[in-house]
């Protein structure tokens, strides 16, 4: 049975270079910094997500009805579960395994859609009769970017289709993006802990049509977000982080680029087109080369805890070009002694 509550973070260790998990950054940016370190007097009061409600619906042109931040995407998730009231789920996999987790805790049914390496991971059929999709775009782990037209088909009357834009502001450009439209029944989520490197702060939020978001902000706890949190939405909205996260993703498009071109000379398949800053690859006993680069110092994310994925598939985060190039000559080492 595949563990869906399996995260990167487990496969991370003490001495251990980490590309298990998909925080770019191994800090905040001291800006940000510099503005949470300010906003800590203000901690005996109760947190009061207005402000940063205000400053997502300006950064996607929407309203602020049709704004709901919450703790990281994990949340947006559960609220979607308790609060819609769907009776037949479908998650596209293979993909974050959280909503499928979320949708189960839930006790909501649900059948999956697994896409195949074959067709390059791209997104096929859904049941006609589900109420609730959920796709990834870009997909976790596969990498793979959807068209908004391919997305935007899924969604019909009686049917809430669940976008995961967790990854889209590491993509240049954001192509693809469903955040700024107005879709009936479309939920579109972001998380600012990829890109900014405050996976620990937990700040995300749900985009959607207000009566949508009123039914998720009726389950959600009472100050589930945090003050700090509150304060780095709306720094990470401000027009000069745009910038840099747009400038952050041009650089890790440089290094996967080069992660790719490693890891095809070395014979690894990677299915697809990947756009987001990791990579999945398969490789022969790949169960046995994640362990012996455990070995060496190296820690990357396991595929057989992602329904439709087995052993032999493994994800790796990119990082700087000499992090990339360090491990790609130990994976070589480590696959011609085999």
């Amino acid at each position: 049975m595949v563990d869906l509550w399996h995260h990167g973070d487990r496969e991370v260790g003490p001495g251990l270079v980490d590309l298990a998990v998909n925080v770019r950054l191994a800090e905040p940016p001291d800006w940000l910094i510099t503005e949470l370190t300010a906003a800590l007097p203000r901690l005996a009061a109760y947190p009061d997500p207005t402000e940063a409600t205000e400053a997502v619906a300006a950064r996607h042109g929407r309203s602020v009805g049709d704004v709901l931040v919450t703790s990281g995407a994990a949340e947006a998730f559960t609220l979607i579960a308790r609060g819609l009231g769907a009776r037949r789920a479908c998650v596209v996999h293979p993909q974050f395994t959280e909503p499928e987790a979320a949708l189960l805790a839930a006790e909501v049914p649900v059948s999956r859609v697994l896409l195949r390496p074959e067709d390059g991971f791209m997104l096929g059929p859904v049941p006609e009769d589900a109420d609730l999709v959920v796709v990834g775009n870009p997909t976790n782990p596969t990498s793979v970017l959807h068209p908004a037209s391919a997305l935007r088909a899924l969604c019909r009357p009686g049917r809430v289709v669940v976008v995961d834009e967790a990854f889209l502001d590491s993509v240049p450009g954001e192509p693809e993006t469903l955040a700024g439209e107005t879709i009936p029944g479309l939920l579109v989520i972001r998380s600012l802990t990829k890109t900014w490197g405050i996976a620990g702060l937990r700040a995300g939020y749900v985009l959607g049509p207000a009566e949508l978001i009123d039914r998720l902000r009726a389950v959600r706890p009472p100050w589930s977000v945090s003050a700090l949190a509150a304060v780095a939405v709306v720094a990470c909205c401000r027009p000069e982080a745009l910038k840099q996260a747009d400038e952050l993703a041009v650089a890790a498009e440089a290094d996967r680029e080069f992660l790719l071109t490693g890891l095809r000379e070395l014979g690894v398949a990677v299915h697809g087109v990947p756009r987001a800053p990791f990579v999945l690859g398969e490789f022969r006993d790949g169960a046995q080369v994640r362990e012996t680069l455990r070995d060496r110092g190296y820690a990357v994310r396991r595929g057989d805890t992602f329904p439709g994925l087995g052993p032999d598939w493994l994800r790796i985060a990119v990082r700087s070009r000499p992090i990339m190039s360090g491990f790609l000559t130990t994976l070589r080492d480590t696959t011609t002694q085999r």
